[in-house]
């Protein structure tokens, strides 16, 4: 499923709240609910966009790591069986 809005949007439109606009006419103006606004503030309350894109690498970094960690946890159980074995 594709996201509607980026992060960057996302924080444009957090800030917009911040500035004093009432949540309810924020939510209305960009056709979102009150429930995707309060998980968005969750989420990214406080950020620049510079911290979202960092937020991001560090995710997708994080990502590549755990596949990583995967494969060697699987190729040690492999050599582990191997060298059990008795010949």
């Amino acid at each position: 499923m594709k996201k509607r809005f980026t992060e960057e949007q996302i924080v444009r439109v957090l800030k917009e709240a911040e500035s004093g606009m009432a949540t309810r006419d924020v939510c209305r103006k960009h056709n979102i609910s009150e429930q995707t606004f309060y998980r968005w503030k969750a989420k990214y309350a406080g950020m620049q966009v510079s911290d979202v894109k960092r937020l991001k690498e560090l995710e997708h970094e994080n990502d590549q790591l755990k596949k990583i960690v995967a494969e060697l946890t699987l190729d040690n159980r492999m050599l582990k069986d191997v060298n059990s074995k008795k010949w």
